[in-house]
């Protein structure tokens, strides 16, 4: 603890509360829930939960308020919340994605030997005791939406550990939403990492050394004189943690964070990490082997809650524009850094989801007129699929509630494909 406050800047006001009842700063526990107890906690929840269904209710969605649920305590507590703040952090409309990728995706694609190289040994990702078959499953998704994406954006390029992130949304929101999110997340937050070449991932990276050299001079001479370089970092920001992370409850409170965050947040992490294992860093021997060994091997016990908020800290003490010139990015033009307050502002004007599938029934309405849903031929592909989904699921007895699925649960009959 002590390399952690030592890495604190005089310049700045690092009084922090924690953010659930008694100001506590423990642990996370469940789903990166803090962890109080009893009706503190309970109470803690509701309150949260209650103010993330309003902001996702409100017309406009109130973006500023999912996000900062996302960031605080917690993060979204839920996979269930997550299908559905996840597509509004990125501006996703859920009830107009993209097909599933068909099988032909994968003839003559340039990319199919690596990603199904990468897909293949990439079991650890899975949940333990997930059956075989399920997992197989999984995994030929897993290579189709690579593809699919890569194949609609021909200025991306593939990555190895790009497949880390994408199987954390597959295994979260499924495929056709995966689609979707990944394909925004890549022109965005991911898209220097998706160059034809590595130079904009080793500047992001540059980003590292300016942090710790304002925070903790004598780590960062420390980190110099042994010649560590960042590339100890490279698999945490290209993956956002999710290859070195075995907890994936952990993995997914970083994406709550990274998700209402700046693209370069998962920098500022990095930052907060090496800066908590501070002490341990100056106790090594200072030769690149050592220091290298030790910050690669990242702890699986770190108080996440605790280096979330102090990243945080970090970014707004000291933000992205004021250290570009020191991570040699003067003459290097981030595509993800630039884009991103474009990105913001677009977010700010989604509708609540009631509203986008009132709309989408009124487009399939104007399309097909006012024939029986259950019976039209012409049913918009939504409705047919949902029909099906609840035939296959539930038997014919279903069908008579299915309009009444439309209109209060959305999210189940997307979950039906």
């Amino acid at each position: 603890m002590s390399g952690k406050k030592k890495g604190r800047s005089p310049g700045c006001n690092n009084s922090k509360k924690g953010r659930y009842p008694g100001g506590a700063t423990s642990p996370t526990t469940l789903q990166g829930t803090p962890g109080a107890t009893g009706a503190d906690y309970g109470s803690w929840k509701k309150q949260k939960l209650t103010e993330i269904h309003q902001a996702l209710f409100s017309d406009p969605v109130d973006i500023a308020a999912l996000r900062r649920a996302a960031v605080s305590k917690g993060g979204l507590l839920t996979d269930e919340i997550r299908r559905k703040v996840w597509p509004k952090l990125l501006n996703v409309n859920i009830y107009s994605l993209p097909l599933k990728p068909g099988s032909s995706i994968r003839e003559n694609h340039k990319d199919f030997d690596q990603v199904l190289l990468d897909v293949r040994r990439s079991l650890r990702r899975f949940p333990k005791g997930m059956r075989a078959e399920q997992r197989e499953v999984l995994q030929e998704q897993l290579i189709d939406i690579i593809l699919y994406v890569l194949k609609r954006n021909h200025q991306l390029h593939y990555y190895q550990g790009y497949h880390d992130i994408v199987v954390t949304f597959l295994l979260v929101v499924g495929e056709r939403m995966t689609v979707a999110l990944v394909e925004k997340l890549s022109v965005h937050h991911l898209r220097d990492f998706m160059d034809p070449t590595m130079d904009s991932t080793k500047h992001i990276l540059n980003y590292l050394m300016p942090i710790l050299e304002r925070v903790n001079p004598q780590l960062h001479d420390f980190m110099q004189r042994a010649e560590v370089g960042t590339i100890f970092a490279l698999s945490w920001l290209i993956t956002w943690y999710g290859h070195v992370l075995t907890d994936f409850r952990h993995v997914l409170r970083l994406y709550d964070f990274f998700l209402a965050s700046h693209p370069l947040m998962a920098v500022y992490f990095a930052a907060q990490i090496v800066l908590y294992r501070g002490e341990e860093v100056l106790d090594c021997d200072c030769d690149m082997a050592s220091v290298h060994y030790l910050l690669s091997n990242i702890p699986q016990n770190l108080p996440y809650e605790d280096l979330i908020s102090d990243a945080e800290h970090l970014f707004s003490c000291y933000p992205p524009s004021e250290l570009a010139k020191q991570a040699a990015l003067q003459h290097h033009k981030s595509i993800a850094i630039s884009s991103f307050q474009d990105f913001q502002l677009a977010t700010s004007h989604q509708r609540p989801d009631t509203v986008l599938l009132k709309q989408r029934l009124e487009e399939a309405n104007s399309k097909h007129g006012e024939m029986d849903f259950a019976q039209a031929s012409g049913t918009s592909q939504l409705v047919k699929v949902a029909v099906w989904g609840i035939s296959a699921s539930l038997g014919a007895a279903a069908l008579a509630v299915a309009q009444t699925a439309l209109e209060w649960a959305p999210d189940f009959l997307l979950q039906l494909f």
